[in-house]
């Protein structure tokens, strides 16, 4: 290819001297900072192309060999504005008078006579001909407009707009709204019809993909553009063109971010300080937590490290080997865009190419092949996970199952919940189960299911920041999800084990609706399970581990809340008349502050009159299990899980999972009352809280639809009838009865009946039943079935 052939990769003179106007010129009179595509020439290049180099400051501050030229094209693109009169303007669209807000020692604002040309937005001393104009804010596709709000209206007596250039911020206000309306409309169209600029980084990377296949076209542009390569100097502009102003850091300023342009700068900062950094973990958290804040910042990083990673002085160094330990760590947590990422995997590519078998070698084959799996994070990387990327390994994850077990499993950034699902039942031999499984987020009084997509190093990130706010142990466990044949399980496995832990759970929640003889029963077959024989040398588990507090609770409660006879002096007291009582006057406020005492010091005896009745019966209640578990004597391990099972297969409900709702009576919302709503493998039904029998039970072949109503409101419709619920366990619901009818897809795909299909519905968050002999599943379950 011809040395003429490759002159289009150099930018022109206008891009070059906006990146050195960012340091060191005078703003006032700047037209642009980047290219626009319609400056260029029809074969796609600008008229006047140089050489791009890295932006420099000289001792007074300003670029040390390019200010005349810088100088020269400003006067040649202003046109020589300012020694123009009104009467020379180009077309104006709108114009008046507005009231700028001008900093100073103080903020003030100051009347002018504003004029928007499809340029520009110019202002004046006045209307009349020839008057001196005293500013200029040229209008580009970067710029932004901030519309009037009624804040500044209450602070001020003013609406207000607010114009971002590339170093300008008019701030203008006016008495009335519809003129700020009309002002911001105007200037806003206008720069909605800009071309889009474009950055010299923007265009090298264009025609670096253009010549890909010509090594010595690409070699030419490195050479002759120093912004492609490794710096030690700062970066004063962004890489990639962003807003002026742009709004989208507002929603997290209680972070202290500036603007994305600000922000993008200050992270090239964080970057070189990588090289010198004792410890570089919280260097590399801060800056992937300010990707995952600020989403455009993230192609601006990649590129950024590519930079920084090509043409490196001293490459094999550990200092510089952390700009490739940042980029992997940027790549198993975003994705760059397409272009961004085609640039990216050229520049592995040939970084392999010119340095084959080396460290950098390997964190650029590591790379692209995290960018093949790569999904969007919800949590930044915790503090273990970046050191194995920093050093290419795959961390250790502690999985929990029923009983005291766990084991652990290396798992990678990738590793999602539906994998490890699958790796432990193959651990435990659970591959052939009927049933489902799933990982749960779990402490002592509280679990969730997880996603079957949640990626598990976010989950394990998200829980050790709960443990750190809560104080509490968080982990993560692996149980039964759906229970849909628990006459298949043997006695004999391991799935036997988590059936019978998880019946147990719902026995100490409250949520196993049998007598309370059974519960003395359930509690001292626990016992025989755990401890074998009766000894008074055991160690007895505490009581909450083996019986329902709740039902202790409501007992004593209603104990406590029954009618007793009341003194004479208080009887009395009831039946005199209200005209009696002390007139309001001297003595009201002693009397209301020995009312007061006299009310707390009484909730003060009620507690600790509850925690005395609650320590009796609780002592009560383990007499009673201790005197069972004393007849147990020689029931094995076995033996005394399938009694525990068998009374509880006595409830119909048995296998269910149970939601607290309030179930509204009518659809207006009018009346509720609080219920147990069961999912179950065939059907949906309502309890009573601590009752045995269903009061109505919805087989899911009579579900037409269900889903989220609203914020709070789970909605079931079967028939011509619409259940509402307000619950907060909105998500878990939706994703069970999900799994639940997947299941029974997939028993239909084996040969059975078919009689219901999930189809999706153009209501936001429904799923709509209908009749088929064709069952499509539209939208999958959360977990595998």
């Amino acid at each position: 290819m011809p040395l003429q052939g490759v002159c289009w990769f150099l930018c022109c003179r206008q891009g070059f001297s906006l990146l050195g106007r960012d340091y060191g010129e005078k703003e006032e009179e700047a037209p642009f900072e980047l290219r626009n595509k319609e400056d260029l020439t029809p074969n796609g290049r600008s008229p006047a192309e140089v050489t791009v180099s890295q932006p420099t400051r000289t001792a007074n501050g300003t670029n040390g060999h390019t200010v005349s030229e810088v100088n020269e094209e400003m006067k040649s693109l202003v046109i020589e504005k300012s020694k123009m009169g009104l009467e020379e303007e180009p077309e104006v669209l709108v114009k008046g008078w507005l009231l700028r807000e001008v900093r100073g020692n103080w903020i003030k604002q100051r009347r002018y006579w504003f004029m928007l040309s499809q340029d520009s937005l110019d202002y004046y001393t006045g209307p009349e001909k020839g008057a001196r104009r005293l500013g200029t804010l040229v209008l580009t596709n970067l710029c932004s407009v901030i519309w009037p709000d009624k804040q500044t209206y209450k602070e001020t007596g003013h609406w207000s707009i607010t114009v971002y250039g590339r170093k300008h911020c008019y701030r203008l206000y006016t008495k009335h709204f519809n003129e700020a309306v009309h002002w911001a409309c105007a200037i806003q169209k206008i720069i909605d019809t800009k071309a889009p600029v474009e950055t010299p980084t923007q265009l090298l990377i264009r025609d670096i993909e253009e010549n890909k296949f010509n090594p010595e076209a690409v070699e030419h542009m490195y050479q002759h553009n120093p912004i492609l390569k490794y710096t030690q100097g700062p970066l004063y502009a962004p890489l990639l063109p962003f807003p002026y102003g742009s709004l989208e850091h507002t929603y997290h300023s209680g972070k202290g971010y500036g603007s994305v342009r600000e922000e993008a700068v200050k992270l090239f900062n964080c970057l070189q300080q990588l090289e010198s950094a004792w410890e570089p973990v919280p260097i590399i958290q801060g800056v992937l937590q300010t990707c995952l804040d600020l989403r455009p910042l993230r192609d601006e990083v990649y590129c950024q490290l590519v930079k920084q990673t090509s043409y490196t002085p001293a490459p094999y160094t550990a200092a510089h080997l952390r700009y490739w330990q940042l980029l992997t760590c940027m790549s198993c947590t975003f994705l760059p865009g397409p272009t961004v990422l085609k640039y990216l995997r050229f520049h592995l590519k040939r970084i392999q190419s010119q340095s084959p078998e080396s460290e950098m070698d390997n964190y650029a084959s590591f790379i692209s092949e995290a960018l093949e799996k790569t999904k969007c994070r919800e949590c930044v990387p915790s503090w273990e996970e970046i050191q194995m990327l920093m050093s290419r390994q795959e961390m250790l994850c502690t999985v929990h199952y029923p009983g005291p077990l766990s084991c652990q499993l290396y798992i990678s950034s990738h590793t999602t919940a539906n994998e490890v699902v699958r790796r432990m039942q193959e651990k435990l031999g659970l591959q052939e189960s009927k049933n489902t499984f799933a990982l749960y987020e779990q402490n002592a009084l509280w679990e969730q299911p997880v996603a079957g997509s949640a990626l598990i190093a976010d989950i394990l990130t998200s829980l050790s920041t709960k443990e750190s706010e809560s104080e509490s142990q968080w982990k993560l466990c692996f149980k039964l999800y759906c229970l849909l044949d628990p006459d298949s399980i043997s006695v004999d496995s391991i799935e036997y084990l988590f059936l019978f832990e998880q019946c147990h759970e719902m026995v100490v929640r409250g949520q196993l609706p049998v007598c309370e003889e059974d519960l003395h029963v359930l509690a001292s077959l626990r016992l025989q399970c755990l401890m074998g024989d009766f000894s008074t040398h055991a160690p007895c588990p505490p009581l909450e581990e083996l019986f329902s507090g709740h039902v202790l609770e409501s007992r004593v409660l209603m104990s406590l809340s029954a009618p007793q006879t009341l003194p004479p002096c208080q009887v009395a007291a009831q039946g005199c008349p209200t005209t009696q009582r002390f007139h309001t006057g001297l003595l009201a406020g002693a009397l209301w502050s020995h009312t007061a005492t006299a009310a707390h010091k009484q909730k003060v005896e009620q507690d600790m009159r509850l925690r005395s009745r609650l320590k009796e019966e609780g002592a009560t209640v383990m007499v009673s299990i201790l005197e069972h578990w004393k007849g147990l004597a020689g029931y094995s391990r076995r033996d005394s899980m399938a009694a525990y099972l068998t009374i509880a297969r006595q409830w119909s409900g048995f296998g269910c999972t149970l939601y607290e709702v309030d179930f509204y009576i009518s659809s207006t919302g009018s009346f509720s009352q609080k219920l147990w709503l069961g999912v179950a493998a065939t059907s949906v039904s309502l309890y009573r809280q601590g009752e045995a029998e269903a009061l109505e039970s919805f087989p899911y072949g009579q579900i037409c639809s269900y889903g989220v109503s609203n914020s709070n409101t789970f909605k079931i419709t079967a028939g011509d009838r619409d259940l509402l619920f307000e619950t907060t366990k909105l998500t878990e619901i939706m994703q069970l009865m999900n799994a639940y009818f997947s299941a029974i897809h997939r028993q239909q795909g084996k040969g059975q009946d078919a009689d219901i299909t999930i189809t999706e519905s153009t209501e936001v968050g429904f799923h709509h039943l209908a009749l088929t002999q064709t069952p499509t599943l539209l939208e999958l379950p959360s977990h595998p079935v």
